[in-house]
């Protein structure tokens, strides 16, 4: 039987693709889309329009904060990226005391009401340390509460094939009473992978009727900026003539103005925009595109994002790599049908 899969904050589906993906040679062993929740309207549609076309209903646009859970359907296994905004490095981290920090309860809730065999949940790696680290230790102490063996583990995306270097915390356990143990994939199989963000953007050539790849109208004076940056650059590190440079006091984000290295991983795609946090091609004097944006998160071409330009960038930069989710879902899923795989120790001191 496949594990039928709720998702709690499920974004606009990268977990979701993933899950529904993952394939380890055995048809008993598969996870299937029961039912999905987003507070934001366009999320939920490019949920719907790419994960569950035909059972729209099963997708719910809702505040969790709000939500009854009493209306969802039983599950097997329960996927949750719960809001990271309050433990992001770019944010203003604060932790547990923030708007969002909170919501990860709405998980535990989860997980006790339907105690589904397995979970994963996923945020960025700045939630180890927020809080001074009791965020994390009380959140991984609530897992465990709801009757879990967790593993958590900071995965370095990039060093599992993916072009671009994301790393996130992701937290998979396991019931109690399953005697399963589930170990963290090694990254070794995938260190021949040419992961470069050209190689990602450019081969094969993007469809000239792709969804979602109408360029950003740049400004006269962001071209000219763009155009002293070498890759690798950024506004702050470029030589940049008088009348280019950015009048900014206090913090010089990295990423401001950043140009890709064609040779390298991307640096992380977020879900912001403003202020030249676009992510800047490593040739053209240009932003990329959402679709390229994407391709660096691994969302296959014909995957298409509903809403406005700005409200897919936020998508696409709030969304779990594709690829990187599959993997750990594959692990999982090997775990379960008792298939060896190679793994490593968890990075993570609880």
């Amino acid at each position: 039987m496949p594990f039928r899969l709720g998702e709690l904050f499920c974004g606009p589906g990268g977990i979701a693709w993933g899950a529904t993906n993952a394939d380890i040679g055995d048809p008993e062993f598969t996870i299937i889309h029961q039912w999905a929740n987003d507070y934001d309207y366009d999320t939920c549609e490019t949920y719907r329009h790419n994960i569950c076309p035909d059972a729209p209903d099963t997708v719910y646009h809702a505040d969790i904060r709000t939500f009854d859970m009493d209306q969802l359907a039983d599950i097997d296994a329960l996927a949750f990226g719960f809001p990271c905004n309050d433990y992001s490095v770019v944010g203003e981290q604060k932790g547990m005391n923030g708007v969002y920090g909170p919501l990860y309860s709405y998980g535990v809730q989860a997980l006790r009401r339907f105690q589904p065999q397995w979970f994963l949940a996923e945020n960025v790696g700045g939630l180890k340390n927020a809080n001074d680290g009791k965020a994390f230790t009380k959140i991984i102490s609530e897992l465990r509460g709801a009757g879990y063996r967790v593993v958590p583990n900071l995965y370095k995306f990039e060093e599992y094939g993916i072009p671009q270097a994301r790393h996130r915390i992701i937290i998979v356990g396991i019931r109690n009473d399953i005697d399963v143990v589930y170990h963290v994939p090694s990254p070794n199989p995938y260190a021949g992978i040419d992961n470069s963000c050209r190689t990602a953007i450019e081969v094969p050539p993007i469809p000239q009727n792709a969804s979602n790849n109408e360029r950003t109208n740049q400004s006269k004076q962001v071209v000219e900026r763009l155009s002293y940056i070498k890759p690798g650059q950024n506004a702050f590190t470029a030589d940049l003539p008088e009348h280019l440079k950015l009048n900014i006091t206090g913090a010089r984000i990295s990423q401001i103005y950043k140009r890709l290295d064609p040779d390298k991983p991307s640096y992380t795609v977020t879900g912001s925009g403003g202020g030249g946090t676009h992510i800047y091609h490593w040739e053209e004097n240009r932003a990329l595109t959402n679709r390229e944006r994407a391709r660096l998160q691994t969302f296959p071409d014909d995957y298409v994002f509903m809403g406005s330009k700005e409200s897919v960038r936020k998508q696409i930069g709030m969304a779990v790599p594709c690829r990187g989710a599959k993997i750990i879902f594959e692990a999982v899923l090997r775990s379960f049908a008792g298939i060896p795989y190679e793994y490593t120790e968890p990075n993570i001191n609880e």
